[in-house]
């Protein structure tokens, strides 16, 4: 397997800045905690609040696993391969604050309804996701590498992505998951977080560090 870096890059501008179209009417605030169901503390998922704020400043939404809408971009893409090691999602997060007018405008709806605090209290976020599957004919099937990192602070993420880009576009994935196989005994009966620190240190690249808390 071969990858390919895209040349998708992180937004600079961590905040929505503009006012919606927002009429706060009766109907309107009994309807805003419904615009913030299952919440997702921890992620990039967005609240449908979010997101018209995302679609008010032109920012791609898309679908992930049929129902979550989140800010993201491909980080690398592979050639269709029917066997060995194929790329499971290789894509950038964003998830943003509040600022300027989008947070005036904010602090008016929370004041009609205090659960916006869980959207008008988010800290700005981006994210690296990168998971290579692989499997064979013989029925082997397991992830080669799985990494997921998140950061608060954006000159921190862009030097994370520069380092990754060389790390993972230098390895010979098909001969780091024969290996991989080789040594399956080590590995295949340890739980998620524990195969994801052996690989970590197969591969000699830093853990993972995600599900960051977002609120202030």
């Amino acid at each position: 397997m071969r990858l390919h870096l895209t040349d998708s890059k992180f937004n600079p501008n961590p905040y929505y800045d503009q006012r919606i179209k927002a009429i706060l009417s009766d109907n309107f605030v009994k309807n805003l905690p419904g615009t913030i169901d299952t919440f997702d503390q921890n992620g990039f998922d967005l609240t449908n609040l979010e997101r018209l704020y995302a679609k008010k400043m032109d920012y791609k939404i898309k679908k992930v696993r049929t129902s979550h809408w989140v800010l993201k971009e491909d980080w690398f893409t592979s050639e269709p391969t029917d066997r060995g090691c194929h790329i499971n999602h290789a894509v950038i997060f964003e998830r943003k604050g509040f600022a300027d007018a989008a947070k005036e405008q904010m602090v008016e709806l929370a004041d009609k309804c205090p659960l916006i605090h869980k959207v008008l209290q988010i800290k700005p976020k981006w994210g690296l996701d990168f998971s290579v599957d692989y499997a064979d004919a013989q029925g082997n099937v397991f992830e080669v590498l799985h990494w997921e990192w998140d950061t608060f602070d954006f000159d921190e993420i862009q030097q994370k992505k520069k380092q990754m880009d060389i790390f993972l576009l230098s390895q010979d994935w098909d001969k780091m998951a024969k290996q991989l196989l080789d040594r399956k005994e080590e590995w295949y009966k340890l739980g998620f977080f524990e195969q994801s620190d052996y690989k970590t240190q197969f591969f000699g690249i830093e853990k993972e560090r995600f599900k960051m808390v977002i609120w202030k």
